[in-house]
């Protein structure tokens, strides 16, 4: 039901993206509820994982901010390295801006440990408060990702032995889903960046 719901959102983004940016408002995506008369948008849940510097992320960590998702693992042989890539492009547009952040799940979490994903990021230049790769518990990282409207399943005969979905995830800082992106797709990481820039503009007044 909730990826049903989401696919409607998802053909009223795509809507949205149609009209000019300086006039776009991005919409909740995800599932809603009535309270008393009002609506009541579901959010991302409270997390606990540990990053590449053995510091333990929580949603505190981004707290005044708005934030870029991804589930990976290192040693994936198909689209993790395109992700990456365009998480790199991410990355060097925003480092310099507190307000922005991204965070990297690792679903491989026998294998990326908290040395390996140290290493890693130093292969990707990048570091914090800019970009967060975490590990942690298994069913926690494998749990949150349908509430970032990702896939995560661990399937012995797809390559590297997971399933998952290459989206960029784009959460604003009252923790509701607001975007996302095909992240093996330069063109459209191009338009999510727009829609980054935007959520900026509504949350804090300027991009």
């Amino acid at each position: 039901m909730k990826h049903f719901i989401f696919t409607i959102f998802t053909l009223f983004a795509l809507i949205l993206a149609c009209t000019e940016p300086d006039k776009r408002v991005l919409p909740i995506l995800g599932e809603r509820d009535l309270v008393n008369g009002d609506t009541v948008y579901r959010s991302v849940p409270d997390f606990s994982f540990v990053d590449q510097d053995s510091q333990i992320v929580t949603n505190a960590s981004f707290k005044d901010k708005i934030y870029v998702v991804d589930f990976f693992f290192i040693h994936c042989p198909t689209i993790c390295p395109k992700v990456k890539a365009n998480g790199l492009r991410i990355y060097q547009k925003y480092k310099n801006d507190p307000r922005v952040a991204l965070l990297s799940h690792s679903i491989d979490v026998k294998n990326d440990t908290v040395a390996a994903l140290k290493r890693h990021a130093q292969k990707l230049g990048v570091g914090k408060p800019g970009w967060y790769l975490v590990t942690g518990d298994h069913d926690a990282i494998y749990g949150i990702a349908d509430d970032y409207f990702s896939v995560a399943v661990e399937n012995p005969d797809a390559p590297g032995g997971f399933d998952h979905s290459g989206r960029l995830i784009l959460v604003d800082r009252n923790r509701h889903v607001r975007s996302f992106c095909d992240g093996t797709d330069a063109a459209d990481v191009d338009r999510f960046m727009q829609d980054i820039d935007i959520l900026l503009a509504e949350q804090f007044g300027t991009r």
